[in-house]
């Protein structure tokens, strides 16, 4: 008999941003989301998550979201990472996210508990999307 032991992944938590639970919905259709027609159009969407949400056309037709919140310390006045091209920066150290990845393209020498952007749920209906976590 074969034994199998299912187990929690051992992801680590972001310490500086707790977890939060909501369901946004996005009409592809009205004006102000003009910018994610074409792959690599990103738009802000201030009044969710925990700075905002980035939301990113990949390629045409795949779509990411991204926690707005530096993930690399605490929000504070300056941790709402700003949209420059394909890239989140955080202007409190000009830390540099791929919005492709959510990765930290330039991380300090030496630092070992570095956190890539938070990534939300983005659920394609149409030209709906329901962005949640």
């Amino acid at each position: 008999m074969l034994a199998l032991s299912c187990g929690k992944n051992d992801l680590e938590r972001n310490p500086f941003l707790p977890d939060l639970r909501f369901s946004l919905p996005v009409n592809l259709n009205l004006p102000q989301y003009d910018n994610l027609r074409f792959a690599g159009g990103t738009i802000l969407l201030p009044n969710a998550g925990h700075k905002g949400i980035h939301l990113f056309n990949l390629n045409g037709s795949s779509y990411l979201a991204w926690e707005a919140s530096c993930p690399n310390h605490l929000p504070s006045s300056c941790s709402q990472t700003q949209l420059v091209g394909v890239l989140a920066e955080c202007p409190c150290e000009d830390y540099r996210y791929s919005l492709a990845t959510g990765q930290l393209l330039n991380p300090p020498k030496g630092a070992t508990d570095i956190y890539s952007l938070i990534m939300y749920t983005v659920d394609v209906r149409g030209n709906n999307l329901v962005i949640s976590n």
